[in-house]
């Protein structure tokens, strides 16, 4: 796995991380909009990266498009890469 790759990786799980927090917050407190804008900027940064990442490399999950044959598990598993 080459540099780049391995660094979107990692960006991806930060946002990923931002989200889960930001929703777990955002399920408490309901009407702050600065944490619901702070949502909605790293979904869209994540849901960016991820298109990125997707056209570049294949699919990030089953639920992704996969040029033939299927990609998905072409892949290391998240398991097997050592940042």
């Amino acid at each position: 796995m080459n540099r780049e790759r391995k660094a979107m990786l990692k960006q991806l799980m930060e946002l990923d991380f931002v989200l889960v927090e930001t929703a777990l917050y955002l399920n408490t407190h309901p009407h702050d909009e600065e944490a619901l804008r702070l949502h909605n900027t790293f979904s869209k940064k994540s849901k960016d990266l991820t298109c990125i990442y997707e056209s570049k490399y294949g699919p990030l999950t089953f639920k992704g498009m996969s040029r033939y044959p299927w990609q998905y598990i072409d892949d290391p598993w998240p398991w097997e890469i050592n940042f």
